[in-house]
């Protein structure tokens, strides 16, 4: 099977012989009674990748919003929530909300509708926090975080980033959104599973060091959840270290391949959403994305079916990663043109006079 399906954008897989020894996969404590060997230091690396003054370790992104919302919600806030937010960062909203928290919700990347939303509430007092993913792989393009930053600078707020899919692919050593923006805030509070680009299965928070620093003193899961794993922690600082020698030649092969696979459907009369991003999302006309899907399945390839943050439609996704070849792009391209051929072929009229 040509698999188009994995998220592990830079081919990082991480087999056990490539990491240092561990002597049990836990050591049986919280977070919040012993950090885990090793895990200042790796959240201190990580914190530097992504411009940000202090990092914390998590077991996912799960415990980590669900955590973060909970600890934002100690004080008077309203959350404003960008529509195109990830499902995991959206839970951690939607426990606050059944508490009593405020939360409005504005069109994707709509800075205008959020102006507006905060406008309305001009009277509440409430600390603002907009949330939104800091990369959206449906239509490809980066969140207006500047200008989200300066929709809650009046009202004392934070700027919350799911920024789990630029994280290893975007902005200075695939430092993620932050980088990628050049923005340096104390107002920004970003949270990244590092089980896409960097293939380590747990999660980061990251921001200012006072506000990472409260976090970790008053964190519910780091006092009642397991703490990530030390093979997860040992993947981690691999993956750190491999970006640092090597993530610029896999990002520069990774864009080779997408630039590739976007020519390709360009001699076909075709185009992709995604810009230079790894997830490429295609929609071909006269053929439905559920066909285009199963008759891909059919030769052999593995996609994702995708909607559309924009609409209601769905896509036809391929997930591009740095170990795919030359030769997996073309075959993937031929088979597209080859399944809009056949379905061109049996809508045409016969000809044939009754």
């Amino acid at each position: 099977m040509f698999d188009f399906t994995s998220a592990l954008y830079l081919g990082l897989r991480h087999p056990s012989p490539s990491l240092l020894p561990w002597m049990g996969l836990t050591t049986g404590k919280p977070a919040a009674l012993e950090p885990p060997p090793g895990s200042v230091a790796t959240a201190g690396n990580f914190a530097a990748l992504v411009g940000c003054e202090r990092a914390t370790p998590l077991a996912s992104t799960l415990h980590l919003f669900w955590d973060l919302f909970g600890w934002l919600a100690r004080d008077r806030v309203r959350i404003y929530m960008d529509s195109g937010t990830y499902a995991v960062a959206k839970w951690g909203v939607e426990r606050v909300a059944a508490r009593g928290v405020a939360v409005r919700t504005f069109a994707h990347h709509d800075v205008a509708g959020l102006r507006a939303l905060l406008q309305g509430d001009l009277r509440a007092n409430d600390r603002a926090i907009v949330v939104a993913d800091g990369f959206c792989p449906n239509c490809g393009r980066p969140a207006p975080i500047g200008e989200f930053l300066q929709c809650v600078e009046p009202r004392g707020g934070y700027v919350v980033l799911d920024d789990t899919q630029a994280l290893g692919v975007l902005g200075t050593l695939g430092g993620g959104s932050l980088r990628w923006h050049g923005i340096r805030s104390p107002d920004v509070i970003v949270g990244s599973s590092l089980a896409k680009g960097f293939g380590a299965p747990m999660a980061m928070l990251a921001g200012n060091a006072d506000v990472i620093r409260q976090f970790e003193e008053q964190s519910q899961t780091r006092i009642h959840c397991s703490p990530p794993s030390l093979a997860a922690l040992h993947a981690a600082d691999h993956a750190l270290s491999i970006n640092r020698v090597q993530g610029d030649r896999l990002r520069h092969r990774l864009a080779q391949l997408i630039r590739r696979f976007q020519a390709g459907l360009a001699s076909i009369g075709l185009a992709a959403d995604g810009g230079l991003f790894p997830v490429q999302t295609v929609r071909p006309s006269g053929l439905s994305a559920e066909s285009l899907h199963q008759r891909l399945r059919h030769a052999g390839i593995q996609t994702v079916l995708m909607r559309h943050c924009r609409d209601i439609s769905l896509r036809v996704a391929f997930l591009i990663t740095a170990l795919h070849r030359h030769s997996d792009i073309d075959y993937a391209v031929s088979q597209i043109a080859r399944a809009i051929s056949r379905a061109y072929s049996t809508h045409q009229p016969t000809g044939r006079v009754s």
